[in-house]
């Protein structure tokens, strides 16, 4: 597989992104307390901070794993893989073979729930790991760790009733959490699932190359067609969450969660090209936000027909970070200059840095073709 550096179009060759990329990995592992997020513990064993709630959760301590593999850093992704196994993982309960999504910086778990994106993200991590550095003893046979983790998501309360399965195991797709029967667009890697088709237990593969394909049609219907935007949760049909009466209130804008379905489709593209909509949405998706948008409002919350609404975004960095990727997948004059944007930004400083900074490595990983298949 061929993996190219989008940033050549601009003008910046393979020395100048791979050293930016070393950088960026060195500042959010090693720079100072207002630009890192990972930290020591002990002798072993370290972790990913969210800096906007002060605590750990899945989803960082996944994305660690998989910028490490990435990276060729063994030592980092042992000791964030251990952390999550001493503190994270759940060995009782209905919930057993899972990982609690929150915990205190000490260890001490915060909810009893899991988060399936935290999980999807393990199992990818730890699959790399397995085939870039081979597998070890106990908890570093990652390959095992993989396909425990991928078995326990389809199957869980398959055969003794006890808690519930990540993925419908009727339509195929993730659920946002365990307990409901609806999704988290963001949530679909169906590039994720081409793979574990080929690496999980031999009897779940099959169930992956079908999620796989349930994926790509469920994203057609969750972005619109008029500007690629997906809600940041939606029903299996793909129409945004909206109910406000429930515990989980509305979410049907494009916000947060929302910003790393681009990300994800357009990486998807890039890896299998299994469906050219892909290129197509990525190109209607770049023109809403240049000639539509506007690169001046881009800091701002949206509905998914675009209408922009009076409040800020949590995340400006991220937008600009992911709407850069779909030059991954077509490159015009739009996604062009969305990539320039992306890299003229440097990195988010201060409380909220965690979730932009984690977005912002995975597409310049991307977009410089270092994220890649191992």
């Amino acid at each position: 597989m061929e993996y190219k550096n989008v940033f050549e179009k601009i003008g910046y060759g393979k020395e100048v992104t791979d050293e930016r990329l070393e950088l960026i990995f060195e500042t959010l592992f090693y720079g100072n307390e207002d630009e890192r997020i990972y930290h020591e513990a002990g002798d072993d064993m370290g972790y990913m901070v969210d800096t906007g709630n002060i605590d750990v959760r899945t989803e960082g301590m996944s994305y660690g794993m998989m910028m490490c593999v990435q990276m060729d850093k063994k030592k980092e992704f042992d000791r964030i893989w251990k952390w999550s196994k001493t503190y994270m993982y759940m060995d009782e309960g209905e919930n057993k073979g899972f990982f609690a999504w929150s915990c205190d910086l000490n260890g001490e778990k915060n909810a009893y729930g899991p988060a399936p994106d935290g999980e999807e993200y393990f199992a990818m991590a730890l699959f790399f790991a397995a085939h870039r550095w081979g597998n070890g003893e106990g908890i570093f046979n990652y390959e095992r760790e993989a396909q425990m983790i991928l078995h326990d998501m389809v199957h869980k309360g398959e055969k003794d009733g006890i808690g519930r399965s990540m993925f419908d195991r009727d339509n195929k797709m993730i659920r946002f959490i365990c307990e409901v029967d609806f999704s988290d667009p963001s949530y679909h890697l169906p590039h994720f699932y081409e793979l574990f088709a080929k690496w999980a237990a031999e009897e779940d593969r099959e169930f992956f190359k079908d999620a796989a394909k349930a994926s790509r049609e469920y994203l057609k219907k969750a972005c619109h067609p008029d500007t690629g935007m997906s809600a940041e949760y939606a029903h299996y049909d793909g129409r945004p969450y909206d109910d406000d009466t429930t515990t989980w209130g509305r979410h049907d804008w494009y916000y947060s969660d929302a910003y790393r379905t681009i990300m994800n489709i357009c990486l998807d593209y890039s890896w299998f090209k299994a469906d050219e909509w892909a290129k197509s949405i990525a190109e209607t998706f770049a023109d809403n936000f240049v000639n539509k948008i506007g690169f001046e409002n881009w800091n701002h919350i949206f509905m998914i027909d675009g209408t922009m609404l009076e409040e800020n975004a949590l995340h400006p960095t991220a937008i600009i970070a992911t709407n850069a990727m779909t030059a991954l997948a077509s490159y015009n004059l739009n996604t062009e200059q969305c990539l320039k944007k992306f890299f003229d930004t440097p990195l988010r400083s201060g409380d909220r840095r965690y979730y932009d900074n984690c977005l912002y490595f995975f597409c310049f990983m991307a977009l410089s073709g270092n994220y890649r298949i191992y």
